[in-house]
């Protein structure tokens, strides 16, 4: 892990989302089974917002099962973040060093200070995804959310389709990207979860 480059596409509904994971395409350049997982993330931060007030993010969600604690950060480019992602049973010192040892910003071990970290927001989603393999032998991750968002009492749906680039040049993956903009008349996602989620009361 390190960068991730990611794209987020606004879906009408999880009708919408259905008919775009039908189209031919995507069944041509599919490498492997669709996986279905339920997700519930849990985005944390101290009281003074230091993580979010630097455009960081700390989470830990459940995949299917499996526990995962998670560090993102900004970069100079608006679709792309600093990702290190270790399994771990919670957010605690523990999952710090380990994503230190992963190779995350020594900066977070400041940030988590004494760990007077709690939950601020979250979202609770089924992910259905697949691997994409374009014709230069790029791999990028299709994965298609459809959930809630919550706040501390409020909820709104959301569904939307997401496009990461797992291996090789960035190039067919963006032609896709466009493709899908252009047949479904989708429109991108500026707004990562946790920036919605904060949104709600």
């Amino acid at each position: 892990m390190g960068r991730e480059l990611e794209y987020k596409l606004r879906v009408a509904d999880e009708q919408s989302l259905a008919a775009i994971l039908r189209d031919p395409k995507i069944a041509a350049l599919r490498q492997d089974d669709w996986q279905e997982r339920r997700m519930k993330t849990t985005y944390y931060d101290a009281v003074d917002r230091r993580f979010t007030s630097q455009f960081w993010t700390f989470r830990h969600r459940i995949e299917g099962g499996k526990s995962v604690v998670c560090v993102k950060t900004p970069t100079e480019d608006s679709h792309t973040r600093g990702e290190w992602q270790v399994e771990a049973d919670g957010i605690n010192l523990n999952a710090v060093e380990a994503l230190l040892l992963a190779g995350a910003p020594k900066e977070l071990l400041f940030l988590y200070g004494a760990g007077d970290v709690a939950p601020i927001c979250g979202a609770e989603f089924t992910r259905r995804s697949c691997m994409l393999r374009f014709e230069d032998g790029s791999l990028a991750e299709l994965a298609g959310d459809c959930g809630i968002l919550r706040g501390e009492t409020e909820k709104v749906p959301f569904t939307e389709l997401e496009l990461e680039l797992y291996d090789g040049s960035p190039d067919k993956m963006l032609e896709f990207v466009d493709y899908l903009k252009a047949q479904y008349s989708l429109s991108e996602q500026p707004l990562s979860k946790i920036a919605r989620a904060m949104k709600l009361k």
